[in-house]
């Protein structure tokens, strides 16, 4: 029951974020042509998205 709960929120959270990203990125404004490039995302975000992921799993584990 407790997982049934947590995939909920996880799944009302992932929809969130797809209807709000899109929408924010929309109010942008373009900028200069052909001025300072976007910088890409690291793979420090990587790294630190993939620890709270496991630290999340971990404590799901526990919980059981």
């Amino acid at each position: 029951m407790k997982i049934t709960k947590y995939l909920t929120a996880l799944l009302l959270l992932v929809f969130q974020l797809c209807i709000m990203i899109p929408a924010a990125r929309a109010d942008e404004d373009p900028g200069v042509p052909g001025g300072d490039p976007d910088v890409p995302l690291d793979g420090g975000t990587g790294i630190l998205l993939a620890a709270g992921a496991l630290y999340g799993f971990r404590k799901l584990k526990k919980a059981k």
